[in-house]
């Protein structure tokens, strides 16, 4: 099928929020510029809808509100099923010939929707992504996954399917004469004005920067840089927030300004500084401005800010868990977190330093190619406890790369509970080394052709690596497992290694509550080797946040070790462990554990089934 058709009648659709419609513009205009003649119509939002006024990029705008369609229950009461067969008379009456869906299907709900619309519009030509959920799609461009590509590639991809392509790429909004008129009013001429946005929208908070750090930051710019500050966003953004740790002037436009004098403002300013939001893509799209842009939960590569001549910085949280929303064919943790530690992560001084023009730090940490057995999309590494060990011995030394390593050990459980937890699938593919902590492992890894040598767990792990740590003199911190369980193991293994240095111990717990404190702990120890022992995945998940913040070289998640070590919980016999029965033991002592124990018939049939490959919405 040729891609050049020559379209009378073109349906875009992007039913979404303000930056989501912003990164359209770019295909809007592939469109508008290759088929001027057509007539092109945009289904979107309404509070969205404005941001397009005066562009000349679409002729109508046709609005639908998305809330109250987000369930599947949703299209089965009587308001919906009148407002959704309105929208199929409006649609069709039109006699649309060409619809472009500017959406991935994440869901199985969202591609049920976009099938009804299509049906709706009763379009000829019907172009989208398909990640394979795109079955009603006739003109298709392959969905890799969120990230793979920034959304304006994926919807220009979308556009040369009908032959519309565009050497400018840039975003687009409207600002009229009025909009100008507006803000010259409340920005006139003098000092060089700096907008910061405290916000990131009411979907997700855990974007959101922490209030006292946008204060220092306006305060930098002002003393230093000599800007005059203003705020902009709306009345819900954390403006109030920051002025409240403010010491020098400022303008206060938040929720004061409508999508349109909103841009014309930032077209009155030099630098721009904000989370993830509509209003940074807003920002994005003005001509000239300097965008410093917070990343943390959300997929920057994604939705990073475009600027095709340059002028934007991305500054980046750093965590290992970072991102966790939206990544491979997966919604993951659409609201993020509520620890914030990604966010915590980014200093004053790293986003004061990108102001000097200084690169902030990489958001990818350098990691080895070790070969890996891949089980139900989990990396495992083939290592021996020796083996283990002697790496650790290298991260310790290495003072090329300071940063903080994780170890995992995963086990059947574990792996299965991955394949429904995105954030836990994805830390255990972004950890340093994953160990194979369970015979059904071994097995899994021989049935797939593959070799994993021997069982490298947590509760064997402790007292192998601090035996080599009184050797070397490696510090080590014990956190977690019950009050003063951390205390008793500590003295066990210094009895069994004489020369050991403990350098702290503490219970604690995984509540983000605790975080701060816990860190400061930890780094004022000066610890070479953290172990954890919040049990799993709570363990992997707490390091995974707090791996940029802690000053430790290793940190490993051991489970139940400080229990069987300290002597608070009886561990299996050696005849069982041998015999990989490890879990009957378990099972004996904690009946209880029954219902956990079906994960593993599960695991065998999900191994025998899908082997290496992992779930569908996780395939990169």
């Amino acid at each position: 099928m040729s891609n050049r058709i020559t379209p009378d009648r073109i349906l875009a659709i992007k039913i979404a929020d303000i930056g989501d419609l912003i990164l359209t513009t770019p295909a809007l205009r592939a469109l508008r510029e290759c088929y001027p003649e057509a007539r092109l119509d945009l289904l979107t939002t309404p509070h969205a809808a404005p941001i397009l006024r005066g562009t000349g990029l679409v002729d109508t705008i046709i609005p639908f509100q998305v809330r109250g369609f987000e369930r599947l229950r949703d299209l089965l009461t009587p308001k919906t099923i009148r407002e959704l067969w309105a929208l199929r008379r409006d649609l069709r009456v039109q006699r649309f010939d060409t619809v472009i869906t500017f959406h991935q299907l994440s869901t199985r709900f969202g591609a049920l929707k976009q099938a009804l619309i299509q049906a709706s519009v009763g379009a000829r030509v019907r172009v989208g992504l398909d990640n394979g959920r795109g079955w009603f799609y006739n003109r298709k461009v392959i969905d890799q996954g969120f990230g793979v590509h920034h959304q304006v590639e994926y919807w220009l991809k979308l556009t040369a399917q009908i032959g519309a392509r565009t050497s400018n790429t840039h975003l687009e909004i409207g600002i009229s004469e009025v909009d100008q008129a507006w803000a010259l009013e409340k920005l006139p001429p003098g000092r060089p004005y700096a907008a910061i946005h405290a916000g990131s929208g009411g979907l997700n908070l855990a974007r959101r920067w922490l209030p006292e750090r946008y204060a220092q930051i306006a305060e930098h710019l002002h003393r230093h840089l000599g800007y005059q500050i203003v705020w902009v966003g709306g009345k819900d953004d954390n403006t109030e927030d920051s002025l409240a740790y403010l010491h020098v002037p400022s303008i206060n436009l938040a929720g004061q300004t409508n999508l349109n004098q909103l841009g014309a403002v930032l077209a009155r300013c030099a630098l721009f500084v904000g989370g993830d939001s509509g209003v940074m893509h807003l920002a994005s799209a003005v001509p000239g401005l300097a965008v410093y842009s917070l990343f943390g939960p959300t997929n920057a590569a994604a939705w990073g800010p475009w600027t095709p001549d340059d002028r934007a910085r991305l500054i980046h949280g750093r965590a290992l868990c970072s991102p966790c929303g939206y990544v491979h064919h997966s919604v993951g943790l659409r609201a993020g977190c509520p620890a914030q530690s990604c966010m915590k992560a980014i200093t004053v001084e790293t986003v004061q330093a990108a102001f000097a023009g200084k690169a902030p730090p990489s958001s990818v940490r350098t990691r080895d190619q070790a070969p890996k057995v891949h089980v139900l999309g989990v990396p495992l590494d083939g290592l021996t406890f020796s083996e283990l060990v002697d790496q650790i011995g290298g991260w310790i030394n290495d003072s090329d790369d300071p940063h903080p390593r994780m170890i995992a050990t995963a086990n059947p459980e574990l792996v299965m509970i991955a394949q429904h937890d995105s954030l836990f699938f994805d830390i255990l593919n972004r950890a340093d080394r994953v160990t194979a902590d369970g015979i059904g492992l071994l097995w899994a890894a021989k049935h797939l052709n593959c070799s994993l040598p021997e069982r490298v767990t947590g509760s064997d792990g402790l007292p192998r690596i601090c035996e080599r740590a009184a050797q070397e003199g490696w510090r080590v911190y014990l956190l977690g497992a019950g009050p003063g369980v951390a205390e008793k193991a500590a003295a066990v293994l210094k009895d069994r290694n004489p020369g050991l240095i403990v350098a702290g111990t503490y219970a604690g717990s995984p509540s983000p509550d605790e975080e701060d404190a816990i860190l400061e702990r930890i780094n004022q120890a000066q610890a070479d080797i953290l172990f954890l022992a919040y049990g799993s995945p709570a363990q992997e998940k707490w390091i995974a946040r707090n791996l940029p913040r802690l000053q430790v070289r290793v940190v490993m998640g051991v489970g139940g070790a400080f229990d069987f070590t300290a002597g608070v919980t009886q561990r299996a016999p050696e005849w069982m462990r041998r015999a990989g029965i490890e879990w009957l033991h378990r099972l004996i002592r904690q009946p209880w554990r029954w219902r956990r124990m079906l994960r593993l018939p599960r695991f065998v049939w999900a191994v025998l089934r899908r082997g290496e490959k992992a779930p569908f919405a996780f395939r990169a």
